[in-house]
């Protein structure tokens, strides 16, 4: 049996998630899968984690600087470079004997498994699926064999950055399976489940990732102001969050959800602030989605990638929020994000089918092909 290894990480869960659902495909492909978590092989990697939390969360303003910064350079900074080298050892021990290719959905561990691919340390291929529409130099490494982007747009970016096109092929996004259309009864059975029958306005699902970051209590109140819809606050694993919004009265408010899915399928729209995967299984249910109060950094660059592929609305400010609700639930445009969106993670060639190409020694014809006129075809986009 072959055996592929991924290498993920748990910073937020979109990372992970994407890491699953690649899992699951290779598996009914017949492969052994490994996962990961990259943060454990790197030195510090939790307390790295630790401080990315604690930036995005209470120093904004850094993190957006720090991003620019590092979006501007062409390769890792020094510290940076220090413990992605301290890293290779440990990576290069994760993959054994009988591997055929090593995956990553985190940027860092892109870098390590490039640059030991370009070193050749490393005798497989090296793919990276990006888990962002939007593409941070980091995600980019000497050494990676195939990169598959969700979108156009993204690949666009990773040419842009200097990635050869007949290296970036567009694939269908990473979605869970559990991630789909419901009936209206089954929709139904989705509002009694979580306590949202008899709303008298379309539901807003709200969320800000697995650790509920960014200003989720204001939009909270922006969404019910609007008078357009009752927001549905998912804090993940933010019970502070949590308890300030039940202290203030609204009426939905969840932690960590497990079955997303069904609470997904209860609602009429999503209100996000980061671009993540929760978006991708957003569009997987067919609801429309729209950005506000945006994450700096891959926050607002994500938004910029979704809003201009026609694939969720940016909403840059308050006086703007009530009509995009109205027209996301009530409009043309809900039923046209609705479209597109499940043309996105619904069309094109799943990403183990690309491996599978690279794998047999098609990837000079099929996935070459494939993948150069994707990126040319984003590029015109």
């Amino acid at each position: 049996m072959s055996r592929v290894v991924i290498f993920s990480a748990s910073v937020g869960a979109g990372h992970d998630s994407a890491a699953q659902a690649l899992d699951d495909r290779l598996t009914a492909r017949g492969f052994a899968v490994d996962r990961h978590d990259f943060l454990t092989l790197m030195p510090a990697g939790r307390a790295v984690c630790g401080s990315y939390r604690r930036i995005i969360t209470h120093a904004p303003a850094l993190y957006q600087c720090i991003y620019s910064r590092t979006e501007r350079a062409a390769r890792p900074g020094l510290v940076q470079r220090h413990l992605l080298r301290a890293a290779e050892q440990a990576v290069l021990a994760a993959i054994p004997a009988d591997a055929v290719a090593a995956v990553a959905t985190y940027p860092l561990a892109a870098q390590v498994l490039g640059r030991l691919r370009a070193s050749g340390r490393l005798a497989v291929p090296v793919v990276v699926t990006f888990t962002d529409f939007s593409v941070h130099p980091l995600w980019i490494a000497p050494g990676v064999d195939l990169y598959l982007a969700p979108h156009a747009v993204t690949a666009a970016q990773a040419v842009a950055h200097g990635v050869d096109a007949d290296r970036v092929a567009v694939a269908r996004p990473l979605v869970s399976a559990r991630f789909g259309q419901r009936s209206a009864a089954s929709r139904a059975a989705a509002r009694d489940q979580f306590g949202l029958s008899g709303a008298d306005k379309p539901l807003a699902l709200l969320l800000g990732g697995s650790w509920g970051v960014g200003d989720i209590e204001g939009t909270a109140r922006d969404l019910a102001a609007s008078g357009v819809v009752t927001p549905v606050v998912v804090c993940g694993r933010n019970e502070v969050l949590r308890g300030r919004l039940r202290a203030a009265g609204f009426p939905h408010v969840f932690g960590w959800v497990g079955d997303m899915p069904t609470l997904m399928a209860a609602c009429d729209v999503m209100v996000q602030n980061a671009g993540a995967s929760s978006t991708l299984e957003a569009f997987a249910t067919g609801l429309p989605v729209a950005t506000y109060r945006s994450l700096v950094g891959h926050g607002r660059t994500n938004a910029a990638v979704l809003d201009e592929a026609g694939l969720a609305v940016w909403v840059r400010s308050q006086g703007e929020l009530a009509g995009a609700m109205w027209e996301l639930t009530s409009g043309v445009r809900g039923r046209r994000q609705h479209n597109a969106g499940l043309a996105m993670v619904g069309g094109g060639v799943e990403p183990d089918e690309f491996i599978v190409e690279l794998l047999t020694g098609t990837a000079a014809g099929t996935v070459a092909g494939n993948a150069a006129g994707n990126a040319v075809e984003a590029v015109a986009v």
